[in-house]
């Protein structure tokens, strides 16, 4: 991998990392529209670490009190009930189903799943579910309401996301307005609950950068992450303010666009579903 290589999938990352179209695939599809090989499971997991410290930068303040709420509450009983401090473990118990997901479908995670193929289906089928979701959620929650079995539906929405093409934010986001979050808790939650898990996985896959035929070295990798840092932020901005008035509709619009396109240039020999595979 080059440097503008590099300089073009962090900015990806960045761009896409937290709208609900899903970054991975953004990544996989970039690589293989311009002829290089597929950066690969490890260069994207390690990038999506300067994504989230996007997030602990912008939400610092309410990062700092679900912390401090929760060391606390381990020793503390009157800290219990905390909300905080309630946050703080469902947000842990939230982060369950990636842990165990992420372990039993690691070689998939790392090569069947990267096919274009289920890139382009999970392009459309969740980008369906969204709008689905968008159009009947009641919008009346918020994260005061949430409860562990909540959590869990949660951590479950975001472990479908080690599929390129299902988006952590868009599933997430998509469960939360089914229970009825409002759009704008949804979304911070799932930003919260990304960072154990995003952080979890890069610092995993760290070992794997220029090893096991990943095509991503260590300088390149560190540029693409510090590109996707600066860009995630300003988009976190975007977006959080974005939600709060408008709905998710042009994202869906965008998401079925992109998979249709994506199916055409594939069955008509353009790309290749295995286009610059790394691996065996």
């Amino acid at each position: 991998m080059g440097w503008f290589e590099a300089l073009v999938l962090g900015l990806v990352q960045g761009l896409t990392e937290f709208l609900p179209i899903s970054s991975s695939a953004h990544l996989r599809i970039t690589a293989a529209l311009a002829g290089w090989d597929d950066p690969g499971a490890a260069f994207t997991a390690v990038t999506q670490i300067g994504t989230e410290l996007a997030v602990i930068l912008y939400f610092a303040q309410k990062i700092g009190r679900v912390i401090v709420a929760w060391f606390f509450s381990l020793y503390k009983k009157d800290w219990r009930g905390h909300p905080d401090a309630r946050l703080g473990w469902l947000i842990i118990v939230g982060s369950l189903p990636i842990v165990v997901i992420g372990l039993l479908f690691q070689d998939n995670i790392d090569h069947a799943f990267r096919d274009l193929r289920i890139t382009a289906t999970m392009l459309i089928v969740f980008g369906v579910i969204l709008l689905i979701a968008d159009r009947v959620g009641r919008n009346y929650r918020d994260l005061d309401h949430l409860t562990v079995s909540h959590g869990l539906i949660f951590g479950f929405a975001q472990a479908l996301a080690v599929i390129p093409g299902v988006s952590r934010s868009g599933g997430t986001t998509s469960a939360g307005l089914f229970m009825g979050y409002k759009r704008s808790e949804a979304a911070e939650y799932s930003f919260l609950l990304a960072v154990p898990a995003v952080f979890g996985s890069g610092l995993y896959k760290l070992t794997d950068i220029g090893k096991n035929g990943e095509t991503a070295q260590w300088g390149p990798t560190i540029l693409a992450t510090l590109i996707a840092f600066a860009v995630g932020y300003a988009v976190i901005a975007w977006l959080m303010a974005y939600i709060k008035k408008g709905s998710f509709v042009p994202f869906v619009v965008y998401r079925i666009a992109l998979g249709a396109l994506l199916f055409v240039l594939i069955f008509t020999h353009v790309l290749d579903p295995n286009a610059g595979p790394t691996g065996t």
